[in-house]
């Protein structure tokens, strides 16, 4: 990154493997696994992603030496049309409008990819996380496992 003050979205690659396991480490000492766990929050984890080539999509939202938020776009490996949708925001970068615009870059990176519609899952008590995605169309119905799934159609985005 040349200007450490720009905030830039990019797909994850070896130069973030440092900034992206710092990242974990801020979200699990502030207990955000108990919300968003699709997978460990570990250096090595870190390190695996960085290295990761194949169809699905995992980007970051950086400035400078920190990665601000995490987003993932996954289930094309396995053979899914529908990608799930997966976004973690910095505890000390929440609150600034980050997650809507890295969510529309989401949107448009499934879109690109040739994605009709997205998935996500989400805990009924993350009210904060149920307010953004419902103010961005996704329709919330509840699920056996006590969760609500989203989707979203990305023609109507």
């Amino acid at each position: 990154m040349s200007d450490p003050l720009a905030l830039e979205f990019c797909r994850i690659g070896l130069p973030l493997e440092t900034r992206l396991a710092a990242f974990f480490d801020a979200l699990t000492a502030r207990g955000d696994e108990r919300w968003f766990h699709p997978h460990p929050f570990t250096a090595a984890e870190a390190a695996r992603l960085c290295a990761y080539r194949g169809r699905d999509l995992y980007y970051a939202a950086a400035t400078g030496d920190t990665v601000l938020a995490y987003g993932m776009l996954r289930g094309w490996d396995e053979g899914y049309e529908t990608p799930s949708l997966g976004v973690a925001v910095h505890p000390d970068a929440r609150g600034l409008g980050l997650a809507r615009a890295f969510m529309g870059f989401l949107h448009a990176a499934a879109s690109f990819q040739g994605a009709r519609r997205v998935r996500l899952k989400v805990y009924p008590d993350n009210a904060p996380a149920r307010r953004l995605y419902e103010s961005l169309g996704y329709t919330l119905e509840p699920t056996a496992d006590g969760q609500f799934m989203g989707i979203l159609d990305l023609k109507r985005v």
